[in-house]
């Protein structure tokens, strides 16, 4: 690949500033999307045989998430996973108090949600969830390390492309730009051809130019 022209590096540059600023809540959306047919899925299997209160509380859980107030979420979240942390349910309730969490930048319980979803979630596909968020926070606090032991946990081949890309991220902050382009060209091999996430992902690895 040619070096970058002048304009190519300008649209680079504005990709790499926006995605510090909203990456995270574009690979959110991702996951959600994966997890949305799973989800309702399992709820439709589910439902019938979790405890009639566990389903109010979690019915509580998203009520809350539109207060836009985390406290009101945590504490409808934390009395669900108190009483039925067991359930299908719990995971889920954590995974929403988690973005409220992130939302209003209190990391360290978003972090600590997002542990006990990967110990104590029966369903795999919830915990890939939370390792990709965990990986995600920790390379915003430069812990370059502990995110690449979350993204090297084994996952299904439905969660490859995302985490190549945030590997990719993770690889290029550490200025490791070989690996950086290796990351990224396994995350398109693996993202469907007409995502639009895939042409963000195209775009940084354009911008590491001819690193070999």
């Amino acid at each position: 690949m040619s070096t970058l022209d002048l304009q190519e590096q300008e649209q680079v540059d504005a990709l790499k500033s926006w995605w510090n600023e909203n990456g995270k809540w574009v690979i959110w959306a991702v996951v959600i999307a994966l997890l949305g047919f799973s989800g309702v899925q399992f709820w439709k299997n589910h439902q019938a045989e979790q405890a009639g209160e566990a389903a109010k509380l979690y019915a509580e859980v998203m009520k809350q998430t539109t207060s836009n107030d985390p406290k009101r979420v945590n504490d409808a979240a934390a009395a669900l996973v108190d009483k039925f942390g067991n359930s299908a349910y719990a995971p889920r309730a954590q995974l929403l108090a988690v973005q409220a969490n992130l939302q209003a930048k209190d990391t360290t319980r978003a972090k600590t949600q997002l542990q006990w979803i990967i110990e104590h979630a029966a369903e795999p596909t919830l915990q890939d969830t939370a390792r990709l968020k965990m990986a995600s926070i920790l390379l915003d606090e430069k812990k370059f390390d502990e995110a690449l032991a979350q993204l090297n946990a084994t996952h299904p081949e439905a969660f490859t492309g995302l985490y190549a890309d945030l590997k990719g991220d993770v690889l290029s902050a550490q200025g490791k730009t070989v690996e950086a382009k290796a990351a990224y060209k396994e995350a398109l091999e693996k993202i469907e051809a007409k995502s639009m996430y895939r042409n963000l992902v195209q775009l940084k690895l354009d911008g590491l130019g001819d690193a070999k």
